[in-house]
């Protein structure tokens, strides 16, 4: 066999030279998602009704029917999510060319463990630039803010304050230069969306959904062990369900890692 990307990618695999990373978070009934206040409607939680289990309803098989909600978990946003996306791709319409791409990985976890409700600025982007070259086109630019350290308890991962959510986030000035500056292909996230959770107050409200989703830039959140990847030279692997009409789909994420 030739030497070609593939067959080298596959070497690398298989000496070791290179690792797969899952950066999904386990998804089960005590995921956390998302509370909107009233008069918003809020999606469930995941439940499952058990269809057979190698029994008389079914004695060799186990299955079960699942309800969940389109943003749960380790989840993907289509453009039609947002209002300002509406005319856009649903889930179902994503090229697969888009799904895999170069990883970027900008880390503030140190400043957020001081202040959880830290803003992601241009000003940040700019820097890490300075250090590590350009963001590249088609690029999935993941924001490590040690947020995946609450994933498993829901009171501290959406951290609800009296005025509202605190978690990080870009502010709205970096949403419109990621739309408008950069032709990235996604922005991924551990929290449990790509706003801060003071984003409803922003103007406009939401920016990262707003300008993001609005320019065809796909969204991830609540992810993990963003911590065993480089700040560039991996490979990012994002894999939603082909749902026609979707908004969203819970989604497996991988990336491939130089070892």
């Amino acid at each position: 066999m030739s030497d070609t990307p593939v067959t080298a990618l596959l070497a690398a695999l298989a000496n070791a030279s290179a690792t797969v990373v899952d950066l999904t978070q386990p998804l089960s009934e005590r995921t956390p998602v998302i509370q909107l206040p009233p008069p918003f409607e809020n999606t469930p939680q995941l439940t499952r009704r058990e269809l057979s289990h190698y029994d008389d309803r079914g004695p060799m098989w186990a299955w079960s029917v699942l309800e969940i909600g389109e943003h749960t978990g380790t989840h993907f946003d289509a453009p039609i999510h947002w209002v300002s996306g509406r005319d856009g791709e649903d889930v179902a319409s994503v090229p697969p060319s888009k799904l895999v791409g170069p990883a970027v990985v900008i880390d503030k976890s140190a400043e957020v463990a001081n202040d959880p409700g830290y803003l992601l600025t241009v000003d940040d982007l700019l820097a890490w630039e300075a250090e590590h070259g350009r963001v590249p086109d088609g690029a999935w630019l993941l924001f490590r803010s040690g947020w995946e350290s609450r994933a498993q308890d829901s009171e501290t991962f959406l951290n609800a304050g009296p005025e509202g959510p605190v978690t990080p986030g870009p502010d709205a000035a970096l949403a419109l230069w990621l739309a408008s500056e950069r032709s990235i292909a996604g922005f991924g996230v551990e929290t449990v969306g790509t706003d801060a959770g003071a984003a409803g107050g922003f103007e406009p409200p939401f920016p990262a959904h707003h300008f993001l989703l609005g320019a065809g830039v796909y969204g991830l959140t609540q992810l993990a062990n963003l911590g065993e990847l480089p700040p560039t030279g991996a490979l990012l692997v994002v894999a939603p369900l082909k749902l026609v009409d979707g908004t969203g789909s819970p989604t497996r994420v991988l990336a491939i890692v130089p070892a």
